[in-house]
């Protein structure tokens, strides 16, 4: 079973920063892509950055310039430093992990959800 930790959610002022980490573990057959993804009230969960195995990444526009996705391969983490925070950022955010588990697909995890609130 693999299991996804996350920690760093909180509340922080509009401008202030956070950074998120999400530790993996468990049986992991070999992960691809890992990323932060995020929904807040009434909308869509959506992508907010992705890092892949080759070092390949991925931002949503609204945050380009203001988060830093990174990720650690050896020890199966990965982090999102998030800076000039704004208000539209507010949003449960959740972890990511895809592993493949053959040529032909793989499975995705999910973490519990950490919230983050902007608020002045």
């Amino acid at each position: 079973q693999v299991q996804l930790v996350e920690s760093g959610g909180g509340l922080v002022q509009p401008g202030g920063s956070l950074r998120l980490s999400c530790a993996a573990s468990g049986s992991i057959f070999s992960i691809d892509v890992m990323g932060w993804y995020r929904q807040a009230p009434g909308k869509e969960r959506e992508l907010v950055a992705t890092i892949s195995s080759r070092g390949t990444i991925k931002y949503a526009d609204s945050v380009k310039g203001r988060f830093t996705v990174s990720r650690d391969n050896a020890k199966n983490t990965v982090s999102l430093q998030m800076n000039s925070l704004k208000r539209e950022d507010t949003a449960v955010y959740y972890c990511n992990v895809h592993c493949v588990t053959s040529m032909f697909g793989g499975l995705d995890y999910w973490g519990q959800g950490t919230q983050v609130t902007v608020s002045s």
